[in-house]
């Protein structure tokens, strides 16, 4: 169905299709094609990932996906009913020894090089507002559960643990305020392309593909930290030595600053993974998906102690100048 989109709307005739795990994908010669959905996508929005993806192209990045046009001249085209974006990408292979700090340096540099101003993608200053919207939400959650009998096991975890990753999450709020006032940022922390959620995952397939609908606009830590958290929970027992490398390897190219390793931190604090596992419950209706969940927040309550430890020695694990650079540690993660 889609190949006969790609021949009538953009010319494209297609020799075999290729699995790229969640996107459907196309191969033509050395070209690859990737079927973006584009239902509730904002025109604006489209139009600034084209330009930011230009921008990166045009300041070396040969791994970026382009946005193609259709014959109309259209960067969104509607086949039977639904609304598409394609890019286009070389198939290149993924590097046999791919050096992930060391790329996602320099992805970020050519990232705070866009020559205008980037508005419906930003995320820069936005956390503290984000985190405290989503605290209220789960908040009333837990509240309208309070004096029921829990339904299920799910239930009961989420009702006796939300007191204490609430806790958690002020923390984090609190720590990301602190900065703010206390820490000036310079020119290597000015907003870059990043990603929704940059993990080990991201850069990694058949393909080496830099894929515009995956990034937002925010401060470099963003992608540091949650490349960092899917990481430690990978395996929180033999992360380390893995996450400090990462770390390295970023740094080789651009230091870190204190403001950057304070953002890093708060963002490490705010219990995203917790978050995750409590929405999709509630909002996925699929049983699997369900009993998945709740298999995931039984683990991450079963590992809250070691996250704890994580926490208190994370500066020393990526070797952050916590003298010189004045990085506070959270007290009550240290007794």
């Amino acid at each position: 169905m889609l190949q006969k989109m790609l021949k009538e709307i953009y010319g494209i005739s297609p020799d075999s299709e290729v699995s790229l795990g969640r996107y459907n994908g196309y191969k033509q010669k050395e070209g690859l094609y990737l079927i973006m959905d584009a239902n509730g996508a904002k025109e604006q929005e489209i139009s600034e990932l084209s330009r930011i993806a230009d921008h990166m192209q045009k300041a070396g990045d040969r791994h970026v996906s382009k946005l193609l046009t259709d014959k109309e001249g259209r960067q969104i085209c509607e086949w039977e009913g639904k609304k598409y974006c394609v890019l286009e990408n070389r198939a290149a292979p993924i590097p046999e020894k791919m050096r992930t700090g060391r790329k996602l340096a320099r992805f970020h540099a050519r990232g705070r090089l866009i020559p205008f101003k980037v508005e419906s993608l930003n995320r820069v200053g936005q956390w503290k507002q984000l985190w405290e919207m989503r605290l209220d939400q789960m908040e009333k959650v837990w509240s309208s559960k309070l004096y029921t009998e829990p339904e299920n096991d799910f239930e009961r975890m989420f009702m006796e643990s939300f007191p204490y990753y609430m806790g958690l999450t002020e923390n984090a709020i609190q720590y990301l305020a602190d900065t703010e006032i206390d820490d000036k940022p310079t020119n290597a922390d000015h907003g870059t392309v990043c990603h929704e959620r940059f993990t080990n995952t991201v850069w990694r397939g058949p393909y080496f593909i830099k894929n515009p609908f995956e990034w937002v606009f925010d401060h470099r830590s963003r992608d540091l930290a949650e490349w960092v958290r899917e990481r430690y929970f990978a395996n929180i027992q033999t992360s380390q030595p893995e996450i400090k490398n990462f770390l390295n390897e970023y740094q080789s190219l651009t230091v870190l600053t204190p403001f950057s390793w304070r953002l890093l931190y708060a963002r490490l604090l705010f219990p995203l993974h917790y978050y995750e596992a409590v929405e999709n419950y509630y909002s996925i209706p699929s049983e699997q998906t369900k009993r998945q969940q709740e298999d995931r927040l039984r683990k991450y309550l079963d590992q809250s102690g070691d996250y704890e430890r994580f926490l208190s020695h994370f500066y020393q694990i990526g070797d952050a100048p916590v003298k010189i650079g004045k990085l506070p540690p959270v007290d009550w993660l240290l007794r």
